[in-house]
C-alpha cells in the first residue's frame, strides 16, 4: 500500500497542503484530480519524495525516507508533468535511463519491449527532439515502464507514479495509455495518476481523490466522488454529471475502453 498521512507542504509564506492523508493500494489506478492550483501535482511530488513535507509516506510499509534511491528506484517509477533533455539522445536510449534507475534485468530486451507497449516500436532510433510532443510523452511513459516492468517483485507490489500523463496526447493515444495503466494494476502493481480528463477517470480509475486548495475534499469510487454537488465545488462552476448538452452541441466521449490504435503495434 501507498499512505500517507498529514502531509502539509509550505514553500516560502505558502501553504500549498493542509495536513493530506492520501491512500492508495496495489491492484487499483487511483486518480488525483481537482482545479488547477489545487495542489495535485505538490501532493505527488510529496508521494515520491520530490518536494519537502512534513508527516508521512510510507511505501508498502516502509516510510520512504528511510529508503536508499536504489531501493525507491526498484519499487516506484515516477512520471513527472514535463521531461526535457539537453541532449540528442534517441528514444531507445531514453528508455534505457530508467532501467539504469530500476533492477529490471536485460535491458535490451525491457527497452524495446516498452516502446513497442507504447506503440513506438519502430522509433527507437529517431532522435528524442524530433519527436512530436505526444511521441515524447509515450518515449517518457516507456521509460518509467521499463523500470518497473514486473508489476510484482519478490511477492511485493511495485508503482507507477504518473504526473497528468495523458495530457498532450488525442483521444486514441489516451485510451492506450489508460490500457497500460490498468493492466499493470490487474497484474498486482499500483498507480497512481494525476488526471484532468474526468471522464477518462470515470472510466478506468478504481478509486479517486478530489482535491481542493489544498485539501482532500472526497474519496472514493469515481461513483462516490464525481458527483455534482462535490465537482460543482471542486471546480467553481455549475456542472451536472452525466448529463448530455443542449440538443445541437457536439458531445465527445470516448465510449469504449478498448484503443483502435492498439492495432498498429509491432508484433
Amino acid at each position: 500500500m501507498l499512505k500517507a498521512e498529514n502531509i502539509t507542504v509550505t514553500m516560502g509564506q505558502n501553504t500549498i497542503l493542509h495536513g493530506v492523508t492520501f491512500t492508495a493500494r496495489p491492484g487499483a489506478v487511483t486518480a488525483i484530480v481537482g482545479p488547477n492550483g489545487s495542489g495535485k501535482t505538490t501532493l505527488m511530488r510529496a508521494l515520491t519524495g520530490d518536494v519537502e513535507s512534513s508527516g508521512i509516506v510510507c511505501l508498502n510499509a516502509d516510510d520512504i525516507t528511510t529508503l536508499r534511491p536504489w531501493e525507491l528506484a526498484a519499487r516506484r517509477a515516477v512520471l513527472p508533468q514535463a521531461s526535457s533533455l539537453a541532449f540528442p539522445f534517441t528514444a531507445i536510449e531514453v528508455v534505457r535511463i530508467g532501467l539504469h534507475q530500476g533492477t529490471s534485468g536485460d535491458g535490451e530486451y525491457l527497452a524495446k519491449a516498452a516502446l513497442n507497449r507504447v506503440g513506438l516500436y519502430h522509433y527507437a532510433d529517431r532522435f528524442y527532439q524530433e519527436l512530436s510532443g505526444g511521441e515524447q510523452q509515450r518515449v517518457q511513459l516507456a521509460r518509467v515502464l521499463s523500470q518497473v516492468w514486473q508489476p510484482v517483485q519478490n511477492g511485493k507490489p511495485r508503482w507507477l507514479l504518473l504526473d497528468e500523463p495523458v495530457s498532450s496526447l488525442d483521444i486514441g493515444h489516451q485510451l492506450e495509455v489508460m490500457e497500460i495503466m490498468r493492466d499493470f494494476a490487474q497484474g498486482g502493481g499500483g498507480v497512481v495518476a494525476v488526471m484532468h480528463d474526468l471522464n477518462l477517470t470515470a472510466l478506468y480509475a478504481d478509486a479517486v481523490t478530489m482535491m481542493c486548495e489544498g485539501m482532500v475534499l472526497a474519496t472514493g469510487s469515481p461513483a462516490d466522488v464525481l458527483t455534482d454537488a462535490t465537482l460543482s465545488h471542486a471546480y467553481g462552476c455549475q456542472i451536472r454529471a452525466n448529463q448530455a448538452p443542449n440538443a445541437g452541441t457536439p458531445f465527445v466521449l470516448p465510449h469504449t475502453a478498448t484503443p483502435v490504435t492498439a492495432k498498429r503495434k509491432a508484433s
